[in-house]
């Protein structure tokens, strides 16, 4: 299993999204051809109603701990209520571009 369908399935088995993209990114860094290391998640769910923003990007992240502890370098994540994202129209910012560098510059 790819480290973009373990997302996938643990935030669908958590979750129960009623919306949940998950693009591996990782080919826009500056990273080893093959690597599974940058992700944007658009994920959209009833339980996220009536929780503070910051409160749900905690439980994704809860959800997500082993693989933010380990390949998971970045994690762009945009986390909706079905409500904000039927007034989103559906669409969620693009993850800005990729500026470079590594801790081994510098």
């Amino acid at each position: 299993m790819t480290i973009r369908e373990s997302i996938e399935s643990k935030l669908a088995g958590a979750l129960g999204p009623v919306h949940l993209t998950v693009n591996d990114e990782s080919s826009n860094h500056n990273v080893p051809d093959g690597s599974e290391s940058h992700f944007r998640v658009v994920i959209v769910a009833d339980c996220f109603d009536d929780i503070r923003l910051l409160d749900r990007h905690r439980m994704v992240n809860a959800v997500l701990q082993e693989e933010l502890a380990g390949p998971v370098h970045a994690l762009a994540l945009h986390a909706y209520t079905p409500r904000d994202w039927k007034a989103r129209f559906g669409d969620a910012p693009m993850s800005p571009p990729c500026l470079g560098g590594s801790a081994a510059e510098g």
